[in-house]
């Protein structure tokens, strides 16, 4: 995939990476009570939690939707919500509520990039 195409696709990755994190927030301890395919509490790819997966994916399309036209609220919004959301799943371990808050910077970020693909459209609509 070529870098401008990239940037222009930045916001659905990071829309798709948020809402996949949210299904599997949600589905894992449904599977662990349910049934005995995870045997413990996160589902790891080799040495890689899914966890960290979705933080690498988050942070890689806050970065290529922030690298050119976007408003500076925006910016903000993307990078302060990725913050919290990265923050919030590297301590989830440490208190239930961080796991909540990772909820909501996950819905943050989505509705930032919603904005932001909005932004564009209307852009380029002028």
């Amino acid at each position: 995939m070529r870098v401008e195409e990239l940037n222009r696709k930045a916001d659905y990755i990071g829309i798709s990476g948020s809402i996949l994190c949210i299904i599997h927030c949600l589905i894992t301890p449904v599977l662990l009570v349910s049934t005995s395919f995870l045997t413990n509490d996160t589902v790891r790819i080799g040495f890689l939690s899914l966890d960290y997966v979705f933080i690498g994916v988050n942070a890689l399309a806050v970065y290529f939707a922030t690298r050119h036209f976007t408003t500076p609220a925006v910016k903000i919004g993307l990078w302060f919500f990725l913050s919290v959301f990265a923050l919030a799943i590297l301590l989830e371990d440490v208190s239930e509520t961080f796991e909540y808050i990772g909820y909501a910077a996950s819905l943050g970020l989505v509705l930032t990039h919603l904005t932001n693909i909005r932004l564009h459209r209307l852009r380029h609509v002028h």
